[in-house]
């Protein structure tokens, strides 16, 4: 269960409105790299969590909930750009309303008859749960996949190119409401990055976590292909020199080599379509 308490987990405040901000803001609701995003794969792997210890499933269900709150600061954002925003900011695309939303950059679902007259089509002046270009957001990026050390991986990516749009965010206004509320948002990226890392190095790091899942017997694989980089240059040439082309594997396990890459297998003949395929007669055996 949840608990509700009525104020933000950060102040949020906007010292100039800005419509076209606050579109960009929905990136980081309803973005692939946004907040409901990150907090709906934390729920989710949380609640799939099977382990003899309930500490990384309570770990996933405090970060979850603390998303909620980054959705509900972000939300509120969304509506301080748009409730106040001056006349003359709504009024940027009132002559073609259409024309001065793709132009002007603002979204048709936040700009309605260029915000002169009317309110939000959709939302009555208010945040969706949708991306900056009005998409909803479908849950198709969710990872939770059962094995603690892939969803930390994934979690790491996630928080990681959640940083990079907060950043650019950061960057992208001038408003010190809005600077500072990103000031708190990033810091807080920076713990996510450093907890999911931090889990995978209590389970043993690299070494004891790859290749994933580990409880897979590795001798079943193929002894051939596991530490090899693929190069598929035309000419054979080699590829660049990197820390995965030679040396021990990050595992520990093997040592990284080139191969070139060839074909190994036969050419994919299918032979004759079916008489009740519904193929064509002269495909037809």
């Amino acid at each position: 269960m949840y608990y509700l308490d009525k104020r933000l987990q950060y102040p949020v405040k906007v010292d100039k409105p800005d419509p076209i901000y606050a579109r960009m803001l929905q990136q980081a609701i309803g973005g692939i790299e946004g907040e409901i995003r990150v907090c709906m794969q934390y729920f989710f792997q949380a609640w799939g969590n099977r382990a003899p210890t309930t500490k990384y499933r309570d770990m996933l269900l405090n970060t979850a909930t603390e998303e909620l709150g980054h959705i509900e600061m972000l939300a509120t954002a969304v509506a301080m750009n748009l409730e106040t925003a001056p006349t003359k900011v709504q009024e940027a695309g009132a002559a073609d309303a259409i024309v001065g939303a793709v132009m002007g950059g603002e979204n048709p679902r936040h700009i309605a008859e260029g915000m002169l007259h009317k309110t939000l089509l959709s939302t009555g002046m208010a945040a969706f749960p949708g991306n900056s270009d009005g998409l909803p957001f479908d849950m198709s990026h969710i990872y939770a996949s059962g094995n603690i050390a892939a969803d930390m991986y994934c979690n790491v990516a996630a928080e990681s190119t959640g940083r990079v749009l907060a950043v650019r965010l950061y960057n992208a206004t001038n408003d010190a409401g809005m600077r500072d509320m990103w000031s708190f948002l990033i810091a807080r990226d920076t713990m996510h990055q450093q907890q999911w890392l931090a889990v995978i190095e209590e389970l043993g790091g690299h070494q004891g976590n790859l290749p994933i899942p580990n409880s897979f017997p590795q001798e079943k694989e193929n002894q051939k292909f596991n530490y090899n980089f693929f190069s598929s240059s035309a000419d054979g040439s080699p590829p660049p020199e990197g820390r995965w082309t030679q040396g021990p594997s990050l595992d520990g396990k093997g040592e990284y080599s080139i191969v070139q890459n060839q074909p190994m297998g036969q050419e994919p003949v299918l032979g004759p379509a079916r008489p009740d395929s519904a193929a064509q007669s002269e495909q037809i055996g």
